[in-house]
């Protein structure tokens, strides 16, 4: 079989003003360069949109963990794909499927250490495209679910929020609460994922929305917005809470600001007081988490205790649609572009 010497790759060609929009990007086809020694060439079946690229192409925030994305640049991320080319004495053949980094384009060449192995017997290979490994590394890594404890989740109508308040059930939560944008989404989350109760700010003050569900405090905040919820949550938060802090979305969705802050106030003499631990979550950190959240995500999915919501977004010249919905909120769960 020949294979490809084109690739069509999503490039951000316009510093976004205030939210990225469709035309801030453009699918190009391009050259696709023959796999060298070592190098593997990956057919991508699907790829993951993700908020955190607004950060990226906005150009905020500092100490990121992956470079900004310039006028000009390919966007990246997460995707699973097929391999076409590997090299003969390296464990990929055609055929197998891999997860990597190198989404938003149809094709990838890259050194065989980039690619990593999706098990011939994992259920639901899609999932391994998402976010959740961020979700079970939070909540058994930062905070440490313990049985009975009463657990918020903010922003979990989003492909952390989807899994979160299901791993926290599975850890031994008794309560899980979650927040959203969205009544009809709230609706979802409780009808779907299992969320006691979700909370949507702006329908009144969330201070009080969040007291009436949790009248006897919380254990554990698992918290992907900051802002007002945040705040909220620690002067909610009972003796010895503790919070993981996994994403910025209050700064994320804000127009007027580059997507990399999220201004907070938090009572830090109830921190004190009441001997609460704030940390945030970063993946790299523990290098140990992938493997073991693959083999436990595939024995939960494999038992039914678990469901994987996602939206489908089809083809690569939607995809920069795909970006807008998360911002739009048109988006329930993962949002993964299918080729």
């Amino acid at each position: 079989m020949a294979l490809p010497t084109t690739a069509r790759v999503v490039r951000l060609t316009t510093a976004p003003s205030g939210l990225p929009t469709p035309g801030d990007f453009t699918v190009a086809e391009e050259p696709l360069p023959a796999p060298g020694p070592g190098e593997v060439l990956v057919r991508n079946r699907a790829f993951l949109a993700f908020p955190a690229l607004r950060t990226l192409v906005g150009g905020g925030g500092t100490g990121l963990q992956v470079p900004h994305i310039r006028p000009g640049d390919a966007l990246f991320g997460p995707a699973i794909g097929e391999v076409l080319a590997a090299p003969g004495d390296g464990p990929l053949r055609p055929g197998d499927l891999v997860t990597h980094l190198a989404g938003w384009r149809d094709h990838a060449v890259a050194e065989a250490a980039r690619f990593t192995p999706v098990p011939a017997d994992f259920p639901d290979p899609l999932a391994l495209v998402s976010t959740s490994s961020s979700a079970y590394g939070a909540l058994t890594r930062t905070v440490e679910v313990r049985p009975g404890d009463v657990a918020l989740v903010t922003g979990a109508a989003g492909s952390v929020g989807t899994m979160a308040g299901q791993i926290a059930r599975l850890l031994g939560a008794s309560r899980v609460i979650g927040t959203t944008r969205s009544p009809a989404k709230a609706k979802r989350l409780t009808a779907e994922l299992g969320y006691d109760a979700v909370l949507v700010p702006g329908e009144r003050p969330f201070a009080e929305q969040l007291a009436e569900a949790a009248p006897d405090g919380l254990d554990v905040v698992l918290d992907l917005v900051g802002g007002e919820q945040l705040t909220a949550a620690v002067d909610a938060a009972r003796h010895g809470a503790r919070f993981a802090l996994v994403g910025a979305l209050d700064g994320q969705l804000a127009p007027e600001r580059l997507g990399g802050d999220a201004p907070t106030v938090v009572d830090s003499f109830r921190i004190v007081t009441h001997g609460l631990t704030l940390r945030g979550f970063i993946g790299p950190d523990h290098p140990d988490l992938e493997a073991e959240w693959r083999e436990r995500f595939a024995g939960w999915l494999r038992a039914g205790e678990i469901t994987f919501p996602w939206t489908s977004v089809p083809g690569i010249d939607r995809a920069p649609g795909a970006l807008t919905k998360l911002f739009t909120g048109d988006t329930f769960g993962t949002t993964i572009v299918e080729l």
